[in-house]
């Protein structure tokens, strides 16, 4: 993975003094989707793996049930899938404009603006509160150091015996700024055995476990593998 702007790779540009840089790239992340929108969905058009994982998911928790779709996006397809099925879906992204395009293009589900690395806590995020959890390459978007803090985040709002649908790209990569659809993001990755250690280490038994091979359709975008890890609250 290269580096985008003047940035180096794996921090962020100088901040004033005092400041957070961490808060600070969350805020030019949220940026970057503002702006990217519905080109994120064109960039990746096919899906399969995630809606298979979705698939599994919808069809494994009681009906009705309430799920958590975590780096929402644009609703699409994954909280639209959800909530077709007949859940009570709930959306979290970090990006104001991709939230509104999710309300718009799932009108059945409730979209929520917040860092998936720190929930608000209470309605509508309540402990114990949902059957299901997605996270489509949500993950992708926090250092290493917090994925392990927003899993177990996860645990918490899941039901004993919650299940999550997980996806990653494979990549040894902790906080790397990149080039994407001509804007610069921010990402963190594991190779296969450290993410299944990630995640059961956060308390979660994984059921199963799939890899795709991935070509976006912009050529901004490099091939890669993406992880599906389908998993149970322990």
């Amino acid at each position: 993975m290269g580096t985008g702007g003047d940035e180096r790779e794996g921090t962020a540009p100088d901040t004033p003094d005092g400041a957070d840089d961490r808060l600070w790239g969350r805020a030019e992340q949220a940026a970057a989707f503002d702006a990217i929108g519905d080109r994120y969905d064109e960039a990746f058009p096919h899906k399969e793996g995630q809606l298979a994982a979705a698939e599994w998911l919808a069809a494994a928790v009681p009906p009705g049930s309430r799920v958590l779709d975590l780096g929402c996006g644009t609703g699409l397809p994954t909280a639209a899938q959800l909530a077709d099925a007949g859940l009570r879906v709930v959306g979290v992204d970090l990006s104001t404009g991709m939230v509104g395009r999710a309300r718009a293009n799932v009108p059945k589900a409730e979209f929520v603006q917040a860092d998936i690395a720190d929930l608000p806590a209470g309605e509508p995020l309540t402990r114990g509160g949902f059957a299901g959890v997605t996270a489509f390459f949500s993950l992708l978007m926090l250092r290493r150091a917090e994925i392990p803090t927003t899993l177990r985040a996860v645990y918490d709002l899941l039901e004993p015996g919650g299940l999550l649908a997980l996806s990653m790209v494979e990549a040894d990569v902790d906080d790397v700024s990149i080039p994407f659809l001509g804007h610069t993001i921010r990402v963190s990755g594991y190779l296969r055995d450290e993410l299944r250690q990630v995640v059961t280490d956060a308390g979660f038994e994984v059921i199963e476990e799939d890899a795709y091979a991935y070509a976006p359709a912009s050529a901004d975008v490099p091939p890669e593998l993406q992880v599906f890890l389908r998993c149970r609250r322990g």
